[in-house]
């Protein structure tokens, strides 16, 4: 306990709370982010009896990822277009809501959905950071606005916020996103009781003709060459950070560069720091501490956003305070966090780009399949990762991480055009190809496409037991001391099993793919486990043959399930049918050209090969009136669902192209 004694009074505030409280507090259950609760009122001899104890809609259908936050009773979450729900947590009545009214046009700023992971709760304050880019102070008891902050320091680019907020050393500390279209990294530290900044942490440098803003980046510009600043560099904290009050340090992810191809944003080479890194600063400063990158020279949206777990294990014999993750690169890490020397780093899933980890060096062995700048190489992981944003667990009673993993290969084939024409519009690099359209091609190419829960020991560097599953893209993980592991999957579906031995004890429809994480908490001795379901987010506006697969749509709910609960969902929409279609009179040339240009501006949103993941219209069922404006929609634009106007950037001619080739795959979906 002496060890205590030298934290500041909230510091051991919270590690006590953590500890104590039957509440949901903080994003991952507690400051180290484990996703671990001792609660066992609900255990694997008698998950068999959980029943829906009720459900709550949300307002808009899209991606749903937030973690629900439980505090004395009342449960604090979040939906699309960054709005927030206060909800009695017994129950599921609204108590209060709050739409921060984002315009809609800022999804097509943000890569992956209008997502938002939830929000942070400190002395009767929620906090959430918008798609928009603003962090925003409500009161607990009434909703009400007690600041809002702007924290975009660039809004010609396409910077969003996505993540969740964190709570560090009393501060609230938020990233923001916008890597794919060409904006540069950082995470900001603000004051919780006035929103003032309190400090700003850069993640790669800035334009050398200009000061740094601290010396460890004048070393990280080292590492660069080329006029990446033209570029953002990249480098956004999107999601991942943890606090350990023991040692003041916080731990933020940092993500890919902008653009991905590293010969465009770097020509001569370099490690690019601190793109594709765990970074360890000072909390109450933002001094830089230490940092280890995972990917160097990250060429393939290698992330290392995601989630990041702090635990004490014996490592070697000895007891090491350690920081997890499993970040998109196919690589589980395990680091001494007050060091940040590397102790482990072993495959957890197939790796093409990179055949080991050089533990002396800590760097990886990159192998001939990695550099695809001059010839096109199919990847693993692809950059939907091998483990993406959706949380893991661990449990310290089987001494296991349970990763959320998926596989999936993805075509890595430079643009030889490329330029950066717009700071509003996707900048990788990369040629986008779609997936192949003829049904038995599509077929074999989904059979080798899939996910897994896997239980991984950190000590050993193995797997001690998977549970193979059909689709990717399932749902972030749970794990309780009643022996119990809870995932939801993307066909739609809550599941329990062992933690021991990853054994199916329970499952329960939720009507639409689930990709957030469960979480769980007691109220008057009744133990609940609550659900975020909602399908959406990266793969489910682009990997519409998978969503297909799995026979999803977005119905964006709060699931709240205990034992022995017979409340029933609603009857599911029915799932629409083809209208009519237009005979297909424009010639093949005119096709394959609607094919190349959909696949550079509307693949994104709707679907790669014109296949709609049912989160974003579905371009293969449109009327006869929308296919006859068609022209006008895409030069006109949206406003009110998102889409903004293309005029600028596509022909008539060849929106016109677009609309033959997606007549096309509407016939192709019908048979003919």
């Amino acid at each position: 306990m002496k060890r205590f004694l030298l934290l500041p009074l909230f510091a051991l505030m919270l590690v006590v709370q953590s500890k104590e409280s039957s509440d949901w507090p903080y994003h991952g259950l507690t400051l180290s982010e484990q996703r671990y609760s001792t609660l066992k009122l609900i255990t694997d001899a008698n998950v068999g009896r959980l029943g829906l104890a009720w459900h709550y809609k949300l307002d808009v259908d899209r991606g749903t990822e937030a973690t629900p936050i439980v505090v004395d009773g009342v449960m604090y979450t979040t939906g699309a277009f960054s709005i927030v729900y206060a909800l009695d947590a017994r129950t599921g009545k609204l108590i209060w809501k709050y739409d921060p009214q984002v315009p809609r046009l800022f999804a097509s700023r943000a890569c992956c959905d209008a997502v938002n992971r939830g929000v942070a709760v400190l002395d009767g304050r929620v906090f959430v950071g918008t798609l928009d880019g603003y962090l925003v102070a409500l009161s607990a008891k009434t909703g009400k606005v007690e600041w809002k902050v702007d924290t975009i320091i660039d809004r010609s680019r396409a910077y969003t916020i996505t993540g969740a907020p964190r709570i560090a050393a009393g501060r609230i500390v938020i990233g923001n996103g916008g890597a794919e279209f060409g904006v540069r990294g950082y995470v900001t530290a603000y004051e919780a009781t006035t929103g003032k900044q309190a400090w700003r942490f850069f993640t790669v440098p800035g334009d050398p003709s200009k000061p740094f803003e601290s010396p460890v980046l004048a070393q990280a510009a080292k590492t660069w060459t080329g006029e990446w600043w033209k570029y953002g560099g990249g480098g956004t904290v999107w999601d991942s950070m943890a606090y350990d009050p023991q040692t003041n340090l916080l731990f933020i992810g940092v993500g890919n560069g902008s653009p991905w191809v590293r010969k465009y944003r770097s020509p001569d080479g370099g490690d690019n720091l601190f793109l594709s890194s765990i970074v360890a600063l000072k909390a109450n400063t933002g001094e830089y501490v230490w940092h280890y990158q995972t990917t160097p020279g990250d060429s393939w949206d290698f992330t290392a956003t995601q989630h990041m777990i702090l635990a004490d294990i014996v490592f070697s014999g000895r007891e090491r305070r350690v920081i997890m993750q499993a970040p998109k690169n196919g690589f589980f890490y395990v680091l001494d966090r007050v060091t940040g020397e590397l102790l482990s780093a072993e495959k957890y899933v197939a790796t093409s780009w990179a055949t080991r980890v050089d533990m002396k060096t800590g760097r990886p062995v990159e192998s001939p399949d990695a550099d695809y700048f001059k010839e096109p190489k199919l990847t693993l992981p692809s950059p939907y990762g091998g483990h993406n944003w959706q949380p893991m667990a661990y449990h310290p009673g089987t001494q296991l991480v349970y990763i959320p993993a998926q596989e999936l290969a993805f075509p890595m084939i430079t643009d030889p055009k490329f330029k950066m024409t717009s700071p509003l519009l996707w900048n990788t690099g990369i040629a986008v190809a779609g997936l192949p359209e003829d049904k038995q091609t599509e077929a074999a190419v989904l059979a080798q496409t899939g996910g897994r829960l896997i239980a991984w020991d950190p000590v050993e560097g193995r797997a001690v037991w998977n549970v193979q599953e059909d689709h990717p893209f399932n749902g972030g993980v749970l794990a309780t001391a009643g022996n119990l592991v809870f995932q939801g999957r993307a066909e739609g579906k809550l599941v329990a099993y062992s933690a021991d031995k990853g054994t199916q004890l329970w499952e329960a429809p939720s009507q639409t793919g689930i990709i957030a994480p469960p979480m769980t908490y007691a109220i008057s001795g009744e133990q609940y486990v609550t659900v975020m379901a909602g399908w959406g987010g990266a793969l489910g506006l682009v990997g519409g043959t998978i969503a297909n697969a799995a026979g999803v749509r977005s119905i964006s709910r709060v699931l709240t399930f205990k034992l022995d609960a017979k409340e029933v969902l609603p009857p599911a929409p029915a799932q629409p049918s083809l209208p009519e279609l237009a005979e297909m009179t424009e010639p093949a040339a005119t096709i394959d050209r609607g094919r190349a240009v959909f696949h550079q501006y509307c693949s994104a949103c709707h679907g790669a090969t014109a296949v709609g993941g049912g989160v974003i219209a579905d371009l293969r069922y449109l009327n006869a009136r929308q296919r006859n404006v068609f022209v006008e929609t895409v030069q006109n634009g949206i406003a009110a669902t998102g889409m903004p106007s293309f005029a600028n950037l596509i022909s008539a001619e060849d929106i016109a192209a677009i609309r033959a080739y997606i007549n096309k795959r509407a016939h192709d979906a019908k048979g003919k």
